[in-house]
């Protein structure tokens, strides 16, 4: 639902060079998930075999704020270090 509303207002909003994206995180370090065996659990089924740290994601949404990404909109973008593959 919110990825086809992403490409929706990527197609209204693109000719008024406004990009709209979606970022949808995978598991990530952070103080709420701090339990270790939840932790474990995770990690066999991430393709990276870690748990992602909260700096990858930033770096990524501050690619999409930047102008290297001007040209980039209406994708939902997966950084979830392999969760879904």
């Amino acid at each position: 639902m919110v990825a086809a509303l992403t490409r929706g207002l990527a197609r209204d909003l693109g000719s008024r060079g406004i990009t709209v994206n979606t970022v949808q995180p995978g598991p990530t370090e952070t103080d709420m998930n701090q339990d270790a065996n939840i932790r474990a659990l995770l990690r066999p089924v991430l393709a990276l075999g870690r748990i992602g740290k909260d700096s990858e994601i930033a770096t990524l949404i501050a690619y999409l704020a930047s102008p290297e990404a001007s040209f980039v909109t209406g994708p939902a973008l997966t950084i979830d270090g392999g969760y879904l593959s």
